[in-house]
């Protein structure tokens, strides 16, 4: 396997979850329901504030020093993103960081920012897409490139797995990482809009 196949892989898998988390239903459940830019703002901030704290604890905590490097990066792209977005962080728990927070195996981290990377992509979309609708072009355009710097760290961290993953039991470790840690988000998320009284499955 290489870190191509893992990710096509965790799409495959995952399909059905990823195409529901990159909806709009999604900032709404951010939001609960508060769907005005102040609102939307502040729930970027707390996914932001999330992966910093994450990252940055992988950081501190990994021996690997090459995937220690990488996390540092990104715990550092989220803090800019953080002062980026002009908010406070709304108060809000991400079971999918509970899920990032339960890796200590270095390729399962790996696998996990993946995973990450994958459901943060579909949320910063949508992002770019409510803002542009406010015709707020450079919010817009804030989202869109933070999407293009996700896109680069699962690159990296692709990169970094091909390097890492040693046999067969590490490229299953990091799939599942991955896979786990976007079923937590859409959990979440599902979860979410039922206590919001929403359907979180979309009606054709």
């Amino acid at each position: 396997m290489t870190a191509d196949d893992l990710i096509e892989s965790v799409r495959d898998d995952q399909q059905t979850e990823l195409s529901r988390l990159g909806s709009s239903k999604t900032l709404y459940a951010d939001t609960r329901g508060e769907m005005e830019p102040a609102a939307v703002r502040a729930a970027a901030a707390a996914r932001e504030q999330a992966a910093h704290d994450t990252f940055s604890a992988w950081a501190d905590d990994e021996s690997d020093t090459a995937a220690a490097g990488l996390f540092a990066d990104a715990a550092e792209d989220a803090a800019g993103r953080l002062d980026g977005v002009g908010a406070d962080p709304a108060d809000r728990d991400f079971a999918m960081h509970d899920a990032l927070s339960d890796l200590t195996d270095t390729v399962e981290r790996l696998g996990g920012l993946v995973g990450w990377t994958l459901v943060d992509e579909k949320t910063k979309g949508q992002l770019t897409g409510f803002f542009t609708g406010q015709a707020d072009p450079q919010t817009a355009s804030t989202f869109r490139s933070a999407g293009n710097d996700v896109e680069a760290l699962r690159e990296d961290a692709a990169e970094l797995l091909d390097e890492t993953c040693a046999d067969g039991d590490d490229w299953d470790a990091a799939e599942t990482a991955a896979v786990d840690v976007v079923s937590a988000a859409y959990d979440d998320y599902f979860e979410t809009l039922e206590e919001l009284g929403v359907n979180p499955k979309p009606v054709c």
